[in-house]
């Protein structure tokens, strides 16, 4: 019998991602769906504005959310150190893709968070991308070679696909075409999994109103 799957859209660097992580492997292993992970790579820059457009509020705003992410990180042990510039981390989520297609995701995966979040590791550096996936078993020169090649085309697809959904942060969530999105939405989602039914009531309601 086919288990029932969740798609799940993350990206190295985003902290709240980050700190969903665990919890949302414990899906897997608490329910036995199997999750579907793809990279949403978010364009920072696009979120952000211009310089000049970054008023006291959004500085505010920004130091709030590391601040509340570093509170989830600190609760599960994690260390989070706050970015040192903006980064496009399509090295990161071409290796994630890499590292699924060769059977290395999860150690690939735990590894790239973890060393980012600690300054250990430069997403947008592909020699570093390449030094992990030959760590966790893979070959640097074949991924070299995947992301001269298809990587690009493959990760675009994934992102336009996303935001077909719907998609527009990170970690969102897919699951019978319901999206949730935050880590904050993580009982919900297992809600749905335990009772599938309870969304087209849920759905039904807000229609209605």
């Amino acid at each position: 019998m086919e288990k029932p799957r969740v798609r799940i859209y993350t990206d190295y660097k985003s902290p709240y991602a980050f700190v969903a992580d665990d919890r949302l492997f414990e899906l897997e292993d608490r329910y036995g769906v199997e999750l579907e992970w793809l990279p949403y790579t978010l364009r920072i820059p696009e979120f952000m504005g211009t310089v000049e457009a970054r008023t006291p509020h959004f500085w505010r705003k920004v130091r709030y959310l590391y601040m509340d992410a570093r509170r989830f990180a600190n609760a599960q042990g994690l260390v989070m150190k706050g970015p040192r510039r903006i980064y496009d981390a399509f090295y990161a989520s071409a290796g994630m893709l890499f590292a699924q297609r060769h059977g290395l995701f999860r150690p690939y995966h735990k590894t790239v968070f973890r060393r980012f979040w600690s300054h250990e590791l430069e997403v947008d550096d592909l020699a570093a991308i390449s030094a992990v996936i030959a760590e966790v078993g893979g070959s640097a020169a074949d991924f070299g070679a995947y992301v001269a090649g298809p990587a690009r085309a493959e990760h675009d697809r994934i992102i336009d696909e996303a935001e077909t959904l719907g998609v527009f942060g990170v970690p969102t969530m897919v699951f019978n075409g319901e999206l949730f999105w935050g880590g904050d939405r993580i009982a919900m989602l297992a809600e749905r999994i335990r009772n599938p039914e309870t969304a087209a009531i849920a759905l039904g309601s807000r229609h209605r109103k």
